[in-house]
């Protein structure tokens, strides 16, 4: 009688084994591939985030002061001292706008070119109506009044002011006049970074020609 054969089944079962291995493989690349994908699309978002978060903070304008013109028992125009805040890039004020209300209107006014005042032109008083938008013009624009621009930077048709650089805000009668204890606020808002905060109270009368509101 004849010996029996014996099956060899070690070579079906390294088959498989290999074919599990190959599989574990694939699945662990096609992690990997998502995992660095994923990797470098937090990566470049966190850095746009950073960029942003940086530039709104440390930019933006400044308001150094805010002088009124009264003519008898009103303010009739009111003259808004700004520079750019430390670290901010260049501010272009084409882009920029003011908001203010003086509790019962609000306007929204926008740079106007053909009211924009040389340094070597404002002749020491910075209250001269042609620097300031006319009784048509005051409730939708605002003129620039450049105090300080080393660099000649601010000009008529490209208003860009940076580090070192001292305008003047021109707004003209837009409330019609501003009467005493009146509450006035509102934003210098340029196209990134911090705002410039309006926030003011009018004295209870003036006894002079020029105010200092805030």
């Amino acid at each position: 009688m004849g010996k029996k054969p014996i099956e060899n089944d070690i070579a079906a079962i390294g088959i498989g084994a290999m074919i599990v291995f190959i599989a574990m493989v694939l699945v662990a690349g096609i992690a990997a591939s998502v995992l660095v994908q994923t990797s470098a699309t937090l990566e470049m978002q966190a850095l746009r985030t950073g960029q942003q978060t940086t530039a709104e903070v440390a930019s933006g304008l400044f308001i150094e002061g805010i002088e009124g013109n009264a003519v008898g028992s009103s303010v009739q125009q009111l003259a808004i001292e700004i520079k750019p805040r430390s670290g901010s890039p260049d501010i272009d004020l084409n882009t920029t706008v003011i908001e203010i209300s003086d509790s019962s209107t609000k306007y929204v006014l926008a740079y106007d070119s053909s009211k924009h005042t040389n340094s070597s032109s404002v002749n020491g008083n910075v209250f001269t109506s042609a620097n300031y938008p006319g009784s048509s013009d005051d409730t939708t624009t605002f003129g620039v009044i450049v105090l300080q621009d080393a660099d000649g930077s601010c000009i008529s048709t490209n208003p860009v002011i940076n580090f070192g650089d001292h305008v003047v805000l021109a707004v003209g009668d837009a409330f019609s006049g501003i009467s005493p204890r009146t509450d006035v606020f509102g934003m210098v808002i340029s196209e990134e970074g911090s705002p410039g905060i309006i926030g003011f109270r009018t004295p209870e009368s003036y006894t002079e020609n020029v105010l200092e509101l805030q």
